[in-house]
């Protein structure tokens, strides 16, 4: 799975344990040291109008993503 961080970005999250819906990528994680991306940071439900989201994010780490698709990232969480 070699991908840049902005490749995710405005891809849809998907959970395959139940098929939920968990939004969509809002920023990456990376380990500057070796340039490999560690997670990916979805905004939590509980945001208001885009605004407000900070504390409610969903940080799914990089052994959780079970597979990246053109338009969705399937994760197992």
């Amino acid at each position: 799975m070699k991908q840049k961080g902005m490749d995710f970005k405005h891809k849809e999250v998907i959970n395959i344990n139940n098929g939920k819906k968990l939004g969509y990528v809002q920023d990456v994680c990376a380990d500057l040291g070796t340039g490999t991306i560690t997670s990916i940071i979805v905004p939590g439900n509980n945001k208001f109008m885009g605004i407000f989201s900070g504390e409610n994010e969903i940080v799914i780490q990089w052994q959780d993503i079970k597979c990246i698709g053109e338009d969705v990232i399937l994760v197992d969480i």
